[in-house]
């Protein structure tokens, strides 16, 4: 019987596939099954159907044939043999995702009703966020010269050499990917990174970043901002979230520092400024024209939503971008928390981007950013007195790394292109 049924499936994909050769849409089968019985984990498999030749229709169907049928033959990677992410102690959401408003469209849609001028007011799904909030209430003006360096390129009020912050992303990222195209790009990345099914992907519209890295299940998952995914942004981006973030915690998990007591006992410093400056430069290095635009626009929004309300914050930042929509996601997460936003504060948590950057762009030649990355979730201040206990034997560098000399001239693009220098981070940061 299941080879009769073999064979009636095989055949059924194979007559779909020749009805549908000369559809003008690529096809794509995405599958993430979870099979208990079998101990088999399937999370991304992602089979491309190049509709305009044969042999790739039939691959489609071999590997259609694999995923349903051949599970027992471990064709498939079984749970077993991935990365252990331990699994969290709270059933309660990240933060971030506390954060997000409950009312965000309808508030939305009464703001730009308003013409700009209603603040709105939020309600949040989490009751109690003051506690968590009262660590992102401050926020930092220490790098407030250096980001009125980097902006005026995105100001279209005057001439720049971009005019507007639109107009630098349709020049330097490029169109806005289709899902297929996106799919395909992802795919081609993990293998790069050999980790192919060890991470769910996820496309999203809702997302008020351009993609966010989680544990959900204990399984690393990774949702992307489609808005956001750009022809010649979005490997950047996986660099950011997979080459940086999922592989350095991949590589934590392996130190006797794993654990929340065991960093504590060591005295270890918060790890989120290096980390996220890690992955923020990751996200420019491959880019000719790498300018820290984003960092730099989250770090004035969030210092300028201190002292003003929402509407204000809004009009405020127009001289870097123009279109509303843009505009209100970037007060949006500089608001985030807030319930009157007519009353100014701020969530200071997105400095820590540009904070991060600019702190490891001072001391990079300095710093062995491949140890630093086999050490896992660590600030670079703390490698040295680490490196004796460290476990090295399995940690995993990405493939944009491995050439030091390369990686270490990427960073010096990345200073000059942004019109910083060494001595001005050597005065910032003795």
């Amino acid at each position: 019987f299941i080879f009769s049924f073999q064979i009636f499936f095989l055949s059924t994909c194979t007559k779909y596939i020749q009805a549908h050769m000369h559809s003008p849409q690529a096809s794509w089968i995405s599958q993430m099954v979870s099979h208990p019985r079998h101990n088999f984990n399937f999370s991304f498999h992602i089979f491309p159907l190049d509709i305009s030749v044969a042999s790739s229709a039939a691959f489609a169907v071999i590997n259609v044939y694999f995923l349903f049928f051949r599970s027992r033959a471990g064709v498939i990677r079984p749970a077993t043999s991935l990365p252990h992410i331990p699994k969290a102690s709270s059933a309660r959401p990240c933060l971030l995702v506390a954060l997000r408003p409950t009312n965000l469209q309808q508030e939305r849609e009464r703001f730009f009703q308003s013409e700009f001028t209603y603040e709105p007011q939020f309600e949040y799904e989490e009751a109690e966020l003051s506690t968590v909030l009262d660590k992102y209430r401050e926020a930092s003006d220490l790098f407030l010269q250096q980001v009125t360096e980097i902006l005026p390129y995105f100001n279209f009020m005057r001439p720049g050499k971009y005019g507007s912050y639109e107009n630098f992303e349709e020049v330097t990222g490029g169109n806005v990917l289709p899902k297929s195209q996106v799919w395909a790009a992802v795919r081609k990345y993990l293998q790069k990174e050999g980790c192919v099914g060890e991470v769910v992907v996820r496309l999203s519209d809702e997302l008020l970043s351009q993609a966010v890295m989680v544990v959900e299940n204990c399984r690393p998952t990774l949702t992307i901002n489609l808005s956001g995914a750009r022809q010649h942004w979005l490997e950047g981006m996986l660099r950011h979230e997979i080459g940086t973030h999922y592989l350095r915690g991949v590589n934590n998990s392996l130190q006797p520092w794993a654990s929340s007591e065991r960093r504590k006992a060591l005295g270890l410093k918060g790890a989120n400024p290096t980390e996220e400056g890690l992955a923020s430069l990751h996200s420019v290095l491959l880019r000719k024209q790498p300018h820290l635009w984003r960092a730099a626009l989250l770090y004035y929004t969030v210092h300028h939503a201190a002292a003003m309300s929402f509407s204000q914050l809004f009009h405020h930042i127009r001289r870097f971008v123009h279109s509303p929509d843009v505009r209100w996601e970037y007060c949006l997460r500089a608001k985030r928390g807030q319930t009157d936003t007519s009353r100014p504060g701020c969530f200071s948590k997105d400095q820590v981007y540009l904070d991060g950057i600019l702190r490891i762009l001072r001391h990079r030649r300095a710093i062995d950013f491949q140890l630093l990355t086999a050490l896992g979730k660590v600030s670079f201040e703390d490698m040295e007195r680490l490196r004796p206990l460290a476990t090295l034997s399995r940690t995993r560098i990405p493939h944009f790394m491995m050439d030091t000399d390369r990686y270490q001239a990427q960073l010096n693009h990345i200073l000059a292109s942004n019109e910083l220098s060494d001595a001005e981070l050597q005065r910032l940061l003795p």
